[in-house]
Formats: C-alpha cells, structure tokens, sequence
C-alpha cells in the first residue's frame, strides 16, 4: 500500500484535486488495486451519525407533540419530510399544491 501511494503521488497531475478525483483516476489506470480498495473503504464508511441521530430526536418530537391526534401513516410521512429536508427544499410544491386542487376541484362536482 505505502509502495503504491508513493508511486500514485508522482503519477497524479500537480493540482489540487479531491478525493473523488483521485479514485477515478486511481480506477482508470488499474495498477493501484491495494489503493482502489481503500479508496471505497473510505467513501463506504459514514463520516459521522449526527444524521441518524438527528433523525431520531427529530421523529421523538414529532411522537410527543401529535402522539394522540395523527395515524402512524401519517407520522412516518411527517418524520421522512423532515429528516429529508434539503431534498423537499428542491421539491416545487407549488405544482403539487396545483395538481392537489385540480383533483378536488373535480372530485367536487
């Protein structure tokens, strides 16, 4: 591995590049198959739980605030939406509030 990483430091280009960067370049030439593995190691293992952790104590606050008014159904889509939060801030609700209103519009008449 020590072999490899010095040889892989004179190989790579004199810019600054990142991790990522590295593994690719590491993957296409193929003669670094010790660094390869350590390089899937590395992105394979979680850089810290604060997400899972915050995900629980998000869902305990969410239980103890509506625990006697809302279905478990209910609760579970609550809790992902809010764990997943910067994937719903990409989200246009705008659209879906659209598309909701047209469907009881029609539902109405």
């Amino acid at each position: 591995m020590i072999s490899e990483l010095s040889v892989l430091q004179f190989t790579l280009p004199d810019r600054t590049m990142s991790a990522m960067e590295i593994f690719h370049s590491v993957r296409e030439e193929d003669c670094y198959p010790n660094t390869s593995i350590a390089y899937r190691v590395l992105f394979t293992m979680p850089v810290t739980v604060a997400s899972a952790e915050s995900s629980f104590s998000k869902l305990k606050l969410l239980k103890n605030y509506l625990r006697s008014v809302m279905s478990q159904e209910r609760l579970n889509g609550l809790a992902t939406l809010c764990i997943e939060k910067k994937l719903l801030d990409e989200i246009d609700i705008d659209s879906i509030i659209d598309d909701f209103a047209c469907r009881n519009a029609r539902r109405k008449f």
